[in-house]
């Protein structure tokens, strides 16, 4: 992580095409950080949240040509990384 809180590098991949497989063997279960706003106005209402992102996953086009052994189809990538955000912390005065 960098000082701006943004990741340096991509999140892994353990997705195995061909068998539309994956490990979750990547990543940490858990994370802690401390963050403070350095242009927080104690006069000023705000909102913060976290985003955070998944290990990337075969995607059902993917498990379907393995299941039925056909070729990927090409339109689509074969896995998808899903995305969250937590819920907000709101600050008023």
């Amino acid at each position: 992580m960098g000082a701006d809180g943004r990741c340096r590098e991509a999140v892994g991949s353990t997705v195995d095409v061909k068998t539309a497989t994956f490990t979750n063997s990547i990543g940490e279960a858990s994370l802690s950080a401390q963050w403070m706003d350095p242009a927080f106005d104690p006069a000023e209402a705000a909102f913060y949240y976290v985003r955070v992102i998944e290990i990337p996953k075969p995607r059902w086009t993917t498990h379907d040509a393995a299941f039925f052994d056909i070729p990927l189809p090409e339109s689509v990538a074969p896995t998808v990384q899903d995305r969250a955000y937590t819920s907000p912390i709101w600050y008023t005065q």
